[in-house]
């Protein structure tokens, strides 16, 4: 961790928070490691006030910056910048000079988890809206100091200014010792969005120099003094007990413990590659007993549906009935999970990744047994994420390893393969289904059904689904339910349809599973909107006229008609073609209609990508900059996924442990993309951050058949085409 000066603490130590909410003194550090704001660690905790109190949201501090306190993670999806444009434009201030706190057990209100592309919608927006109500309170102030109206006072990069003698004064000296009870009000009014300075704008996120250069910047690269480096043993398989274990690994070089809880093995080291080593001895002398042996699937169409049961899908009169499916994906973090934990004296804090700092709190109580007030969990982004991946995990280990070996910091890094074998994956999914054209080529009739194990395990207070918790001594129980859940997201066509029937089969499937970014909305967009090229195709009619005509949604036409402008003059040659995809998230959150352009060489067999393009509509845009960030990641994402992720296995373990396994797709085969947004700055802004995965899957499929004529219909696309 960088040193810190006697300059910087005094300058940095004492904060005033809008309701005089000390923090006290305590020292901040110089470089950070959550990108716009000190890093948790370095703030001491706080009475976190009711969430309809302004400083719950927003403090001012000694030297007159504004913090703004959000219990969402950043995930790569520019949320800090975002807020910092909002309470900026509502303050006045620009966006730079605001700092952001992210999710802290000790800091922050409990906002559940970061996930679902909510956090705009909802934590952004209050962030705003207590903004507002803080320039507001403080206009009211100077207006009773100085016996003027209010609207004879300005805000302004954080001063308050007098209009008819240009007198200023700062916020820290407006506040003085009085103190403001900051009840954020319902009728509260915000900035005009005509007067907009910053909000609509392409502010680069200020993170993005630093992870080019590979600065310090996650959990994965915090360090504190003289920490202790720790390592995990995972079983090859699930279900897996340890029998025995190299007890000389203790006497290895920089070993200061070797941790066995059950079939819980980890070891603490003093060096990180003492620690490494040390894991190995492990992994090449325990033992373990295997009782669950993985099953052989050929087809995951086929497995699901043994699995689940039929359809009873109704083809009697069907113009057209397909079957399409997907296998297990994973969130392949480019870091793999990581944490660090440290307990002394009955108090244990843990600096994590997860996506949920209070779910995990009260999960991880469960697992130790320690009161919640006992526990505090700090929020540092993480490299890589796209949805429940292992941070929680590795945070429960960490925690466990901490408690075995008080009062240092124990940093605990997953290897590779502890991630790719051990966090949960997207399911499995099969999709079927009929629909019934008339004779002017509209959709009369549409019959749907999935297959899916669950699609959220997230820790929610029970230990079980901590993985590691469940090889214990004494093991806590994993229930997982047995409801699809967020598989049939996007499930029911955003088009007019008369009498569309939907129905959902829940499969316990082999592997682990939970949330990964859009969940089932990426299977089912991708196999409804495959299918309605293939209507389009049978009804004699261009793919994007078709859903317009089935479309009384002037958004989505809207979309569909800009990608249609984009996309109608791209010349192909032989071997070449276009493909398109459609979705509203989750139906009722941002509008994106994609394009995908690729080369299929059928005798080398090998597809490239050319370049994909998306239309998108997520109301209000707060940063046109991050929105088309965010749209293109997603479109290169879900091409990978589409075209070659695929988690494999054998009976005795996952396979697919490193890149070799499971490969992605690489940086020289990326394609070019474009992203038009239709801002709608009246509409309340809408996430963006899982909108394109989807139509991307769909368009990539079926520019594939455009392509050389291959209708692939089961996931991934390259190990079916060719």
């Amino acid at each position: 961790m960088p040193s810190i000066n006697r300059r910087h603490f005094i300058q940095t130590a004492a904060g005033l928070s809008i309701g005089f909410t000390l923090f006290g003194c305590f020292p901040q550090q110089e470089k950070t490691v959550a990108g716009t704001a000190p890093t948790p660690s370095t703030l001491p905790p706080r009475n976190i006030p009711d969430g309809s109190q302004i400083d719950a949201w927003l403090q001012i501090l000694e030297d007159g910056s504004i913090r703004v306190l959000t219990g969402k993670m950043e995930l790569g999806q520019g949320l800090t910048v975002a807020m910092q444009q909002v309470a900026g434009e509502e303050l006045n201030t620009p966006p730079e000079k605001i700092q952001i706190v992210l999710a802290d057990t000790g800091l922050t209100q409990n906002e559940g988890y970061t996930a679902g592309s909510r956090a705009m919608e909802r934590s952004a927006m209050q962030v705003r809206r207590a903004a507002a109500a803080a320039k507001a309170m403080l206009v009211s102030l100077a207006a009773e100091q100085w016996e003027l109206s209010t609207d004879q006072i300005q805000v302004q990069d954080g001063q308050v200014i007098r209009l008819d003698k240009n007198e200023k004064i700062s916020f820290r000296e407006l506040l003085a010792d009085r103190q403001i009870e900051g009840t954020i009000p319902e009728d509260l009014v915000l900035k005009p969005k005509e007067d907009y300075e910053w909000v609509g704008q392409p502010i680069p996120h200020p993170d993005m120099e630093k992870i080019v250069r590979g600065e310090a910047l996650y959990v994965q690269d915090l360090r504190f003094p003289e920490m202790i480096h720790a390592r995990v043993l995972k079983p090859k398989v699930y279900g897996a007990k340890l029998t025995s274990w190299p007890e000389e690994t203790q006497q290895m070089p920089g070993v200061v413990k070797v941790v066995q809880n059950g079939s819980f093995l980890g070891v603490l080291a003093e060096e990180e590659f003492q620690a490494i080593q040390a894991l190995k001895t492990l992994g090449e002398g325990s033992e373990w007993e295997t009782s669950r042996p993985l099953p052989k699937v050929e087809s995951w169409a086929d497995y699901m549906e043994e699995a689940g049961g039929p359809s009873g899908l109704n083809t009697n009169k069907a113009t057209h009935a397909a079957v399409y499916a997907k296998p297990y994906t994973m969130h392949g973090s480019i870091g793999p999970s990581c944490a660090i934990a440290r307990y002394e004296e009955g108090q244990l804090h843990i600096w994590s990744h997860t996506q949920g700092v209070y779910p995990l709190r009260s999960s991880i109580s469960d697992l130790t047994g320690l009161a919640e007030e006992n526990i505090r969990i700090s929020g540092v982004r993480g490299s890589g994420c796209y949805g429940h991946n292992g941070a929680d995990d590795v945070a429960a280990d960490a925690a466990l390893l901490a408690m075995a070996y008080p009062g240092q910091h124990i940093r605990l890094q997953w290897q590779r393969e502890n991630e790719h074998q051990w966090e949960p994956y997207g399911s499995a999914m099969r999709m079927e289904l009929s629909a019934s054209l008339t004779g002017d080529g509209k959709i009369s009739s549409w019959d749907y059904h999935l297959w899916s194990d669950g699609h959220s395990t997230r820790p929610r207070g029970n230990a079980g689904n901590l993985v590691s918790a469940r090889y214990l001594e004494e093991a806590f129980e994993f229930n997982p339910g047995s409801r699809v859940g967020g598989g049939t997201r996007n499930s029911e066509p955003y088009y007019d349809i008369p009498g569309a029937r939907i129905q959902d089969h829940y499969v316990k499937g082999p592997l682990r599973v939970s949330a990964l970014r859009s969940l089932g909305a990426y299977a089912n967009i991708f196999a409804i909107e495959s299918f309605i090229e293939e209507l389009s195709e049978k009804a004699g009619k261009d793919p994007l006229d078709f859903r317009i005509e089935h479309s009384s949604d002037e958004r989505s036409v809207a979309v569909l008609q800009k990608l249609k402008e984009l996309t109608q003059n791209e010349p192909s040659t032989e071997g070449e073609g276009i493909g398109f995809g459609f979705s509203r998230y989750k139906n009722t959150a941002s509008y994106c209609a994609v394009a995908a352009k690729l080369r299929v060489d059928l005798s080398a067999k090998k597809i490239t990508p050319i370049k994909m393009w998306a239309v998108i509509d997520a109301g209000e845009t707060i940063n046109t900059d991050g929105l088309k960030n965010q749209t293109e990641g997603g479109m290169i994402q879900a091409a990978s996924w589409t075209l070659k992720e695929e988690v494999k296995f054998e009976a005795e373990q996952v396979i697919s442990k490193d890149w070799a396994g499971y490969p992605i797709l690489r940086h020289d085969a990326i394609p070019e993309t474009e992203v038009h947004i239709i801002n709608r700055p009246e509409l309340p802004p809408l996430g963006g951050g899982e909108a394109a995965q989807g139509p991307a899957a769909a368009a990539v499929a079926n520019a594939v058949y455009a392509a050389c004529g291959k209708r692939v219909r089961e996931l991934p696309v390259e190990a079916h085409v060719f």
